[in-house]
């Protein structure tokens, strides 16, 4: 059985001001593709569909039409559970006409999917809270899917139903996926568990969340270790951390499948995949990331030429970029023009000012008996120990005239 594993679409997500829903659309359709190509059985979204509670309608447009095209016309099951950026509402709110195009939504942790079977289809032949099985036609095992979606603390004490506040969470979590893995998941099919926490390895290094992320570790308190993972589990489906690890810790591969996309200068480098799994009942599965290769990809990029710079800009025109510029003096208004017309996404341009050492900048004593000018020229180089540029003088003059006037 084929499984392919993919999180954190962030659908409608925008770098700063950039918009990133074309990207978007050619990655969704790039991963349609590969689970075409590999003959996908099931599909798992591990969580973080939208980026907001409140999508834009392009990015919920984009979601249900790329689900669709996922479910094969509903001969592959698509499971789909809420992350921290979703609305678990609205997740679950399209589930009944969802079902029956072979798309299982799990916003909150207590929804319980229907029995169904569809037509020409796969069957759900088991279900309880947070839990389901499924029979597909050419295989004559099933597969059982322990999904809990995102959701806080106390709301997660609330659904798995806690009565003991004090209650930690790792416990709650460990007692409840091992009622369900006891219940349902013997060695005679396979055996799947998908939600979209901060998970890590006792003991292991501390893993950082993306840059702008809703962060879901405080402290230690929301931490979920790996031991609390059932043993009958043959594969953890993880969402929410943007970079592709297997965190450990466990018997079988407990995976964050990474981002489609970059989507912060902080994930400049990695490469985003998606993960195939290949498994049967009472063996190890195999799994093997599979790199996507659609979208801009991100650059920090650091010159102290501006030549350099507009170069490096034309010769790398689909990429996003973070530009760092040293230079001895403020960027006149036409350098800044004559960046931006060479590159059409530059996300931040930074610049750095290089400090002079000169002795006599460092010492320099202000004549007061000078004219406003001569005073604004000395401030300046006290304060940023260089000469102001002419642009900079332009402009201070233009406002001391402009004041004069309405004096």
């Amino acid at each position: 059985m084929k499984i392919l594993h993919t999180a954190d679409w962030h659908l409608g997500k925008k770098l700063d001001h950039f918009s990133r829903l074309e990207e978007q659309r050619q990655v969704l359709s790039e991963i349609c593709v590969i689970a075409d190509a590999h003959n996908v059985d099931i599909v798992i979204v591990a969580g973080d569909l939208f980026d907001t509670f409140n999508p834009p309608i392009e990015a919920v447009d984009l979601l249900y039409k790329t689900l669709k095209k996922l479910t094969n016309n509903g001969k592959r099951p698509v499971i789909a559970i809420a992350g921290n950026h979703d609305s678990p509402d609205r997740i679950d709110s399209p589930n009944p006409l969802a079902r029956e195009c072979g798309i299982l939504f799990v916003g909150n942790p207590d929804v319980t999917i229907p029995l169904i079977t569809i037509e020409n289809g796969f069957a759900i032949t088991k279900s309880e809270n947070g839990f389901l099985e499924i029979k597909l036609p050419h295989y004559d095992f099933p597969i059982r899917i322990i999904t809990t979606p995102y959701a806080n603390e106390m709301r997660l004490k609330i659904y798995l139903g806690s009565e003991d506040k004090e209650d930690q969470l790792n416990q709650l979590l460990q007692d409840s996926w091992a009622a369900l893995a006891d219940k349902y998941c013997d060695t005679k099919g396979v055996n799947i568990l998908t939600t979209h926490l901060y998970i890590l390895k006792r003991g292991g290094e501390i893993l950082e969340e993306p840059d702008g992320e809703k962060p879901l570790r405080i402290g230690n308190a929301d931490i979920v270790y790996t031991d609390c993972i059932p043993h009958q589990m043959q594969y953890t489906a993880l969402g929410h951390l943007h970079r592709f690890q297997n965190v450990g810790g466990h018997g079988s591969p407990v995976v964050y499948s990474s981002s489609p996309l970059s989507y912060s200068f902080s994930e400049a480098g990695q490469d985003k995949k998606v993960v195939l799994i290949e498994a049967e009942p009472n063996n190890a599965v195999q799994y093997t990331a599979i790199p996507l290769q659609s979208g801009r990809v991100l650059h920090r990029k650091r010159f102290d030429s501006l030549d350099e710079a507009v170069k490096w800009l034309l010769e790398n025109p689909y990429c996003l970029v973070e530009l760092t510029l040293v230079s001895d003096t403020f960027i006149a208004s036409q350098d800044l023009k004559r960046i931006h017309e060479s590159h059409d996404g530059i996300i931040h341009i930074i610049p750095v000012l290089i400090k002079s050492d000169n002795d006599e900048l460092q010492t320099l004593k202000v004549n007061l008996e000078q004219d406003i000018q001569g005073l604004f020229t000395d401030y300046f180089k006290s304060k940023h120990k260089q000469e102001p540029n002419d642009e900079l003088l332009d402009l201070f003059n233009e406002i001391i005239g402009t004041q004069s006037i309405n004096e």
